[in-house]
């Protein structure tokens, strides 16, 4: 299959399930909820995308009908020169799409000059905020330059296997104090596979949750049960609830890390999923 097609059947199946939730299938048919004002603010992780050249990827996003993307290196490399970062900026927003953010960016290195290349790529590709992979030790230094260039970091916790930060409270913990654009990328699938209350997590980060990840897991324990979102264990509606009781200003960016060869037909559903939840909300 190509990655311009759909798997039709499934994608009826799961509208069908969406016109459970709402009660009508009239909903379904809502204006997107990420170009809608007010509402939560669906996105794309473009690690989701990190098999496909830069081009096509900007296709998919478009195909996916959100204007947000938050973009990984794949598409914009580090070691790129000023003059071609201002090109690959360049070709993400005359293609309509708005940078909303970056990463995930590991920032490991307690060493200023190692953090300023990070923010000063950052500035130059517009991003309002990275996501980041610290350690406890380095978030400190990190803070001056968030303070210095304006720019956000959401710390991105990373399941289990993360030794720094498995969790959303290890993030709280370390962020307490800080600047408030110091705060947390929730990974919903790493959060649930520590074993914490994803709903719950949402609602204790409270303003510090900058950014969310969000994909679902036939298992909440098995990173490699994942799946479309909407055919898994995740709790898509009461995270969504949660969102829109705290007025989250961020974005909620898909990161489909499955399906890497071909990803937009599953991306696709996820969205379509998603949107139904949401139209759902509103309804």
């Amino acid at each position: 299959m190509g990655w311009s097609q759909i798997n039709r059947r499934g994608f009826l199946a799961g509208t069908a399930g969406l016109a459970a939730l709402t009660g009508s299938r009239a909903t379904l048919a809502a204006k997107p909820a990420d170009s809608t004002g007010g509402d939560v603010k669906l996105g794309v992780a473009s690690y989701s995308l990190r098999k496909l050249p830069r081009d096509k990827a900007i296709a998919v996003i478009k195909e996916l009908k959100t204007p947000y993307v938050n973009i990984k290196e794949f598409h914009i490399p580090y070691k790129s020169t000023p003059e071609e970062i201002a090109a690959a900026r360049k070709e993400f927003e005359s293609a309509g799409l708005q940078i909303v953010g970056g990463g995930t960016v590991t920032l490991q290195k307690d060493d200023d000059e190692d953090v300023r290349k990070y923010f000063e790529y950052a500035k130059l590709c517009g991003m309002p905020l990275m996501v980041i992979a610290p350690t406890v030790q380095t978030v400190p230094r990190i803070e001056k330059f968030v303070k210095q260039y304006n720019i956000k970091v959401a710390i991105h916790n990373h399941g289990p296997e993360d030794k720094h930060f498995p969790a959303p409270r290890d993030v709280l913990k370390a962020v307490k104090g800080l600047d408030p654009r110091v705060g947390l990328c929730i990974d919903v699938g790493h959060t649930a596979r520590t074993g914490a209350d994803v709903v719950q997590s949402i609602a204790e980060a409270g303003s510090r949750l900058l950014d969310m990840h969000m994909k679902d897991l036939r298992s909440i324990s098995a990173k490699e049960s994942q799946c479309i979102v909407g055919e898994g264990a995740m709790p898509i509606v009461g995270i969504f609830k949660q969102l829109k009781k705290m007025n989250y200003p961020g974005f909620v960016n898909l990161e489909y890390e499955i399906d890497a060869d071909d990803p937009l037909p599953g991306m696709k559903q996820s969205f379509a999923y998603m949107r139904g939840v949401l139209a759902g909300l509103r309804g």
